[in-house]
């Protein structure tokens, strides 16, 4: 096996382990934001827990951040060596008759959700680190349903939490599945591990969706 072939094997399992590890958390966040619409007090709880736990703070929430940084670097490296790979032209390519539209634009959609998760660390990490540590403003664990809510209250920006969870799911439904097989994972369990990744690719997404319309149409009356 040549060397650009191991590398870009190894390409391919480092993106697929950043990805899982990125669907991990997915579920994690989701299941902590769906509390924000179940019970306001135990949303505050729990997200005073992971704002102060030094485990997650100091080492969770960096290796989650390394972890979005090289799987989106990996899958722009690999869309340009794939690019290259390909010598031969069509004069016309019927893309559709060989993989489906989001498989061959999942750097398509992976940008646009990259260009989501930006606005999602501004609208809330960014905040969260300017409350704790540049304003030096006093612990509140009752401040972050309000502060929750808050942000779904213009439409402009619940619309586009919408938009962008909808493409999350599209290459969540390549992706996730793609993950297993880019580490050779292809056995009888395969089938039944492809429809759990779609259902996840579907469920996730639109529980996420839920939470913004739910806050947006339910805002904190004062």
């Amino acid at each position: 096996m040549s060397t650009v072939i191991k590398s870009s094997i190894a390409r391919k399992v480092v993106m697929a382990l950043s990805g899982l590890f990125l669907v991990f958390f997915l579920a994690l966040h989701v299941t902590i934001n769906f509390t924000s619409v179940v019970s306001p007090d135990l949303f505050n709880t729990w997200s005073h827990f992971m704002g102060y736990n030094g485990l997650v703070q100091y080492i969770m929430q960096p290796i989650l951040i390394a972890g979005v940084i090289v799987h989106f670097v990996m899958g722009i490296v690999l869309e340009i060596q794939n690019n290259k790979a390909r010598t031969v032209k069509y004069v016309k390519y019927k893309g559709g008759d060989n993989a489906s539209w989001v498989s061959r634009n999942m750097i398509v959609t992976g940008l646009v959700v990259l260009a989501f998760l930006g606005l999602h660390f501004y609208d809330f990490w960014v905040h969260e680190m300017t409350y704790k540590y540049i304003e030096s403003s006093p612990e509140d664990p009752t401040r972050y349903y309000e502060e929750t809510v808050m942000k779904f209250a213009p439409m402009w920006r619940t619309l586009l939490y919408v938009v962008s969870f909808v493409l999350l799911s599209l290459h969540l439904w390549h992706g996730f599945a793609s993950s297993f097989q880019s580490m050779g994972f292809n056995n009888k369990y395969t089938p039944v591990l492809k429809k759990f990744t779609q259902a996840y690719a579907i469920v996730v997404p639109l529980v996420f969706i839920f939470i913004a319309v739910y806050h947006h149409f339910n805002p904190i009356s004062h």
